[in-house]
């Protein structure tokens, strides 16, 4: 008598090592090549934005402390009564903390924040290697950064009706920080995961959104203020 079995599939183990395989370079192909989308490129620029904002802290911070000593000198920005750092300065919204009965200017979160993302940009510069979560969580907190700053630019356009050249300065950087992060988040971190997005650095639609941008910023200034500016 003669017995037949039947055979069951089985599963080679080069078959997991192919599947594997084929997952790592899906991922590879997720994040773009070229010089404008490595990392030396991204964070550079990302750095030298956050340097402009860092230093601009600085001497925001220095001017808060000069308003606090000599409360009736102008300050060198105070050009006239829409160029005046003085008046956003004095303003409540310059000091949006409070704690334990006491204010905090601005610009002094605005110094322990960019020092932040200097450090983020070093390590993308030299190309360590972070985790998922921390490249997300930098993305975010990038852009809770550019929406603080666009806040006080709202309020101070069209509140405290008055602008503040370095306030201003920031904001520019902020968003040009942003910017950079934002790419260097898609084409160097890869993620996420979307083959739009790539396609979107990939044909250079990020320039010609980035040109209207600060155009948008620079017009929506000189059409509110910029006869008064000129003045």
């Amino acid at each position: 008598m003669t017995t037949t079995t039947a055979e069951s599939p089985t599963h080679d183990a080069s078959d997991l090592l192919d599947s594997e395989d084929a997952e790592a370079l899906e991922n590879h192909a997720s994040v773009l090549t070229g010089w404008r989308h490595g990392p030396t490129w991204t964070y550079l620029i990302m750095l030298l934005s956050s340097i402009a904002a860092l230093i601009v802290s600085f001497v925001l911070s220095a001017e808060t402390l000069q308003i606090a000593r000599h409360p009736q000198e102008l300050l060198g920005c105070d050009v006239n009564k829409v160029l005046s750092c003085s008046t956003v300065a004095e303003s409540w919204q310059a000091e949006l903390i409070h704690f334990g009965g006491l204010s905090y200017p601005n610009a002094f979160f605005g110094i322990a924040a960019e020092s932040v993302f200097i450090t983020i940009a070093v390590l993308g510069i030299t190309r360590i290697a972070v985790p998922r979560w921390f490249a997300i969580c930098t993305w975010l907190g990038g852009l809770a950064a550019l929406a603080y700053s666009y806040w006080l630019f709202s309020q101070s356009m069209f509140v405290i009706n008055a602008l503040c050249p370095w306030c201003l300065g920031l904001m520019f950087a902020t968003t040009i920080q942003f910017m950079v992060l934002s790419h260097a988040t898609v084409t160097v971190q890869g993620i996420p995961m979307s083959s739009g997005l790539r396609s979107y650095y990939r044909l250079r639609y990020d320039l010609m959104v980035d040109v209207v941008w600060i155009l948008a910023l620079i017009t929506l200034i000189l059409v509110k203020d910029g006869a008064a500016i000129f003045a």
